[in-house]
C-alpha cells in the first residue's frame, strides 16, 4: 500500500468531523442585515430525507435540445482512464473508466490490450488496491452518490463483490493492506457520526476487529515493517495531528501537531525513529522534512512553490515528490536513506508529470503525463529494468483535439493591486465582444489546474471566453495566498470573485462594447456564483450555481456530521462568527439580485444539502427574481452519471447562450 500519497487538490473532499456542541440543530434564521432580507426556508439535514419527494420530481431536469444533446454526448466520448493500479507481477492493470456512463473498474492484461470490464450497474465503483499477493483487488462502491462508499473485494480474474462493509449512513474508507496480503485496514464512522474508528478485517476469516476507536477523525497512515502504526487524526480542513500506537499494547505516542493549528502529512521514514513530514510550518510554501531527535531538517530545496504531494514505497527504497509550478505537476525522486536525487526518465510532456500508485512490492509505479491537447496518457515505470510503458490509449472519437485552445495563464488585478491568477481558453473567433464565462473552483482550498479539458472545451465550441481563476484562500501559492479567506478574513479577500469580472468589462472591449460576463462553479465554486448574483450583483450578466451553500449558517447546521468541525475550521464558528457568516451568505442580499440564476443540485448530496438549493430558489421566486432549479434525484455532490453530465452542460451552455449573447440558438456548436 502506498504511504503518505497526499492529493492536496483533494483535501475539501476529506474534510469531515463534527463536535457535540455544532450536532445540536438551532434556529435556522439568520440575524437580520441593514441592506437585505435573510428569510430562508426551514429544511434540515441533508441527502434524501431533506427534500420532499415531489419537490424532486417536480425539479427534475427536462430533456435539452437534441443537437446541443449529440454534441455534449460526442464530447464526453473523449475519456482518459484513470492511471490504475498494477498487479505485483507487472503483468496486468486494473484502472477506474466512465465509458459506460458511470465510473466502472476494468483490467488490462498487457500493454495497450483490449480492456476487460470488471465491475458495472449503476453505481460508481473505484479501485482503490491490490493486494501485494495479488489474490484480491479491493473496489469501494457508492450509491446514488450518497458518499457513504461500501468496500469490496473482487477476484482479479472477475465475479462478483465480497463485501468487506456497507452500511446506510456509514462512509467507510481504505487505510492500508498487510504486507502479507490477509487483513485490511479501514475507517467507519458505523459508532459515531462524527468519529472516524478504524478496523482490521481479516480477508480469510472474515473478522474483524477494532484497532482504535477513540473519539475523532483518525485513520491509519502508514505501518512500519516492525508492526507500529502511524495514525493521523485530522482537526481542521488541512490541521491535524499524528501519532504512533503500538497495536499490542494500545500506547499512544505523540509524534507531531498536538496543540498545533498546523498542516502536517507524515510517513515513517527509511530508518528507525525517522519520520518524513510534508509542512508549510516554516515557510510559506509545502517543504518536505526528516523528522529525528534533532527536529526538522528540510530535505527538498526552498523553492517559491508548494510540494503538492510526495509517497515512500513499503520497502523504503524512494522518495517521490511532486511540486505545483503554478498550477503545472513536476515529478522528483530521491533514495529514501540517502536522500539522494533519483534520475527518471524523460517524460513526454509540455504540461503536467504526476505520480500514482507504487506496488507494495515496489517494483511498479504508475504516471501521468498531462497537456492541454491530449487527454491524460498513463504510464507504468518499473524501478528494475528502467522502463516506461504506456499501458493506457486514451479515446477521442470523431473530435479532433488538436484544434482545442491551449489554456494560457494571465492574472487580473484586484482593488488592493494584488495579481490574481487565472487560466484562459479563448475559442478562434466569435463575435466581439466576446462573452466571458468565468468558472470559479470547488474547496476553497484548491486550485484551478491547467491540462486538458473536454468540458472547458464546450464552453470555447459555443463561443465563449472561458477563465478558471485562482482567487485567495486557494491552494499552490503558499499558506498565506491558502489562509487569506480563513473564518472572518474571507469578508476582506471575497471581493477577488467582483473583481474578476470588473476587470474583464474593462480590459476586454471592442468596438467600444463591454463584454457580458457569466458566472459559474461547483461546490465553493457553487457559492462563489450565488455570492456574485447577489452580492455583486450587476458584475455578472447571469449565474450558473452547482451544489453551492447559499446560506453559510444552514450550511453548517445541515452538512453531514462528519464534515462539520473542519468546515468550520474553514469559514467561522456559527456562534462566533455569525455576523461574519450572515454578511458572507447569498440568501442576506437577495434584494441585490439582477441578473437571472440557474441552480443544480443533486439530492444525495451529504456535503452541500439540496436544502441550500431549494431555499435558494423559493427565496428568488417569491421575490419575483429570475430563477430555475434542477435537481438530480440519482446524484450527490455533481453529477457522475453520462445522462446527467449531459443535461447538467447541456443546460447550463443554453442558458448562457440566451443570458449572455445575441445568438441563442447552437448552430455554430458542433465541432
Amino acid at each position: 500500500m502506498k504511504h503518505a500519497v497526499i492529493l492536496l487538490s483533494a483535501l475539501a473532499f476529506l474534510a469531515c468531523a463534527s463536535t457535540n456542541k455544532t450536532t445540536e440543530k438551532t434556529s435556522t434564521k439568520t440575524s437580520p442585515s441593514s441592506n437585505a432580507s435573510t428569510a430562508v426556508s426551514n429544511y434540515s439535514g441533508h441527502g434524501a430525507e431533506s427534500v420532499p419527494a415531489d419537490v424532486v420530481k417536480k425539479f427534475a431536469a427536462q430533456p435539452v435540445d437534441a443537437k446541443l444533446a449529440r454534441y455534449v454526448q460526442s464530447m464526453l466520448d473523449i475519456r482518459a482512464p484513470g492511471l490504475g493500479i498494477p498487479t505485483p507481477d507487472g503483468t496486468k492493470l486494473v484502472f477506474g473508466w466512465s465509458v459506460t456512463g458511470t465510473p466502472q473498474v476494468w483490467r488490462l492484461d498487457g500493454p495497450k490490450a483490449f480492456p476487460v470490464q470488471m465491475t458495472g450497474g449503476t453505481d460508481r465503483t473505484s479501485v482503490v488496491g491490490i493486494t501485494p499477493n495479488g489474490r484480491w483487488i479491493i473496489v469501494t462502491r457508492d450509491r446514488a452518490g450518497e458518499e457513504n462508499p461500501g468496500i469490496y473485494l473482487q477476484d482479479p480474474t472477475g465475479g462478483a463483490l465480497k463485501e468487506v462493509i456497507h452500511k446506510s449512513k456509514v462512509q467507510a474508507a481504505l487505510n492500508q493492506i498487510s504486507e502479507d496480503g490477509n487483513t485490511l485496514y479501514y475507517t467507519a464512522n458505523d459508532q459515531k457520526p462524527e468519529d472516524m474508528a478504524i478496523y482490521s478485517y481479516n480477508i480469510q476469516t472474515g473478522a474483524r476487529a477494532v484497532v482504535w476507536d477513540k473519539p475523532g477523525l483518525w485513520s491509519l497512515a502508514d505501518i512500519r515493517k516492525d508492526g507500529l502504526y502511524l495514525l493521523e487524526k485530522a482537526t481542521g480542513s488541512l490541521q491535524s495531528e499524528w501519532y504512533t500506537l503500538d497495536p499490542k499494547s494500545k500506547e499512544l505516542k505523540p509524534v507531531i501537531g498536538q496543540g498545533e493549528s498546523q498542516e502536517y502529512h507524515v510517513s515513517f521514514g527509511a530508518r528507525p525513529g525517522e519520520f518524513l513530514v510534508l509542512t508549510n510550518r516554516l515557510g510559506n510554501f509545502r517543504r518536505l522534512y526528516v523528522s529525528g531527535k534533532d527536529g526538522l531538517k528540510a530535505l527538498t530545496p526552498e523553492r517559491k512553490m508548494d510540494i503538492e504531494s510526495f509517497s515512500i514505497d513499503d520497502n523504503r527504497y524512494r522518495i517521490l515528490v511532486s511540486w505545483n509550478d503554478q498550477g503545472y505537476s513536476k515529478l522528483e525522486a530521491f533514495d529514501a536513506k540517502t536522500f539522494a536525487p533519483i534520475a527518471l526518465p524523460k517524460f513526454p510532456t509540455g504540461g503536467s508529470v504526476y505520480p500514482g500508485f507504487t506496488t507494495m512490492n515496489s517494483r511498479y509505479t504508475t504516471i501521468g503525463v498531462e497537456t492541454g491537447k491530449a487527454p491524460r496518457t498513463s504510464y507504468v515505470y518499473d524501478w528494475e529494468t528502467k522502463k516506461l510503458t504506456q499501458w493506457v490509449i486514451p479515446s477521442a472519437p470523431e473530435v479532433k483535439i488538436s484544434n482545442f485552445a491551449e489554456q494560457t495563464l494571465e492574472t487580473y488585478t484586484a482593488r488592493d493591486g494584488t495579481k490574481i491568477p487565472m487560466f484562459v481558453r479563448r475559442p478562434e473567433k466569435c463575435t466581439e465582444p466576446c462573452p466571458v464565462v468565468i468558472n470559479f473552483h470547488g474547496g476553497p482550498e484548491v486550485q484551478a489546474r491547467p491540462g486538458f479539458s473536454a468540458w472547458a472545451q464546450m464552453y470555447v465550441d459555443a463561443g465563449f471566453i472561458y477563465i478558471e481563476p485562482n482567487v485567495r484562500g486557494s491552494d499552490g501559492y503558499g499558506k498565506e495566498w491558502l489562509h487569506a479567506d480563513n473564518g472572518r478574513k474571507r469578508l476582506q479577500v471575497i471581493t477577488d470573485i467582483e473583481d474578476a469580472a470588473l476587470f474583464v468589462r474593462k480590459n476586454w472591449k471592442a468596438n467600444g462594447k463591454e463584454p457580458k460576463v457569466g458566472v459559474m462553479g461547483g461546490s465553493y465554486g457553487g457559492y462563489s456564483t450565488l455570492y456574485a448574483m447577489t452580492k455583486f450583483a450587476g458584475a455578472y450578466d447571469s449565474g450558473v450555481a452547482s451544489i453551492g451553500m447559499s446560506n453559510l449558517v444552514t450550511f453548517l447546521q445541515n452538512t453531514a456530521p462528519y464534515r462539520r468541525i473542519l468546515r468550520i475550521n474553514e469559514y467561522g464558528d456559527p456562534e462566533k462568527d455569525r455576523d461574519a457568516l450572515v454578511e458572507l451568505s447569498p440568501t442576506t442580499h437577495l434584494n441585490r439580485v439582477k441578473g437571472p440564476v440557474l441552480i443544480i443540485q443533486g439530492v444525495s448530496d451529504p456535503r452541500v444539502p439540496a436544502g441550500e438549493a431549494v431555499q435558494m430558489y423559493e427565496a428568488m421566486k417569491s421575490k419575483g427574481l429570475d430563477s430555475q432549479l434542477i435537481l438530480f434525484e440519482d446524484e450527490g455532490h455533481g453529477a457522475v452519471k453520462r445522462e446527467n453530465q449531459v443535461l447538467q452542460i447541456g443546460h447550463t451552455i443554453a442558458f448562457f447562450k440566451r443570458t449572455l449573447t445575441d445568438t441563442p440558438d447552437l448552430k455554430n456548436i458542433e465541432r
